[in-house]
């Protein structure tokens, strides 16, 4: 059984976790919910959801990061992912 399993987060916790990185981020700006949800373009009600639980579209997500300026963040999270293996390589080439 591979032990890295066990050692991953969760969905709902790496949501969380997203959540309130982005509350922090907002209140060190001094932005309430409201002015987010104005300068963003996302309802109150899903700053608010997404706040409390994590919970929002990929789309939401983006335009919030863009009003709070670090969508870079978001724009390189999946960038240069090192290879695992030489037969991750192999089968890149193809």
């Amino acid at each position: 059984m591979n032990i890295e399993f066990f050692n991953q987060k969760p969905p709902h916790e790496i949501d969380t976790l997203i959540a309130q990185r982005i509350r922090s981020i907002r209140k060190r700006q001094k932005l309430s919910q409201e002015k987010l949800s104005e300068k963003s373009g996302v309802s109150l009600g899903s700053v608010k959801r997404f706040e409390r639980s994590g919970e929002i579209s990929l789309s939401s997500l983006t335009k919030i990061a863009i009003a709070l300026k670090c969508e870079d963040d978001l724009i390189n999270l999946f960038q240069d992912l090192p290879f695992e293996s030489i037969q991750e390589v192999i089968d890149g080439q193809n």
